[in-house]
């Protein structure tokens, strides 16, 4: 994967309880590909991450949130946990930020509970899209289309359901970046 992303900024938004793995596997394969990821936060402080439910690892924050702005990242990264997608749903910065991604039409990948975040920022109405299980209802109910695969992409808008599917989401991440978002619908 080495030099594909030369040049490309990754934008990774979580704050604590963010599952680990669904952190540092998408940031990792980033890295690999030559792309540069930076971490995101509602503050500046460090987060800390869970193992599943079990506290983990503390990760220093580039930048915080309301700092940021999208126009400086070619793509985003919403990892899951179940607390981590909670507390950055409940931020009108980190709302505004995500927004204003999925509106640009750069790549957004979210796994497991981090299209919680992007229900909140209303844009999945007409979307179709997967997640951890749970997360269905709310979905389709924000007007999404949830479908149980491995990985989906929607115009830009990658989704997987859960840690066991990092190794296809991080593919087709490194994939939709290096494209610019523009492969399509993939089923």
């Amino acid at each position: 994967m080495a030099a594909k992303l030369d040049g490309k900024r990754v934008a990774i938004l979580a704050t604590d309880g963010v599952e680990e793995v669904e952190y540092t596997k998408p940031r990792a394969a980033v890295e690999a590909a030559g792309g540069t990821a930076e971490l995101i936060s509602l503050g500046k402080e460090p987060i800390r991450s869970v193992n599943h439910l079990d506290t983990s690892t503390t990760y220093e924050v580039d930048r915080a949130v309301a700092d940021a702005d999208p126009v400086d990242y070619d793509a985003l990264v919403l990892p899951g946990g179940v607390a981590n997608p909670d507390f950055l749903r409940a931020d009108a910065n980190v709302v505004r930020f995500v927004r204003t991604f999925v509106e640009s039409g750069k790549p957004v990948a979210a796994i497991c509970h981090g299209p919680w975040t992007l229900v909140e920022a209303n844009v999945v109405r007409g979307r179709t899209l997967t997640s951890w299980p749970s997360l269905r209802t709310d979905l389709v109910n924000a007007g999404a289309t949830w479908v149980d695969q491995e990985v989906f992409v929607d115009n830009g808008l990658i989704t997987s359901r859960r840690p066991r599917d990092l190794p296809a989401f991080c593919a087709t991440l490194i994939s939709e970046i290096a494209d610019g978002g523009t492969t399509g619908s993939t089923t």
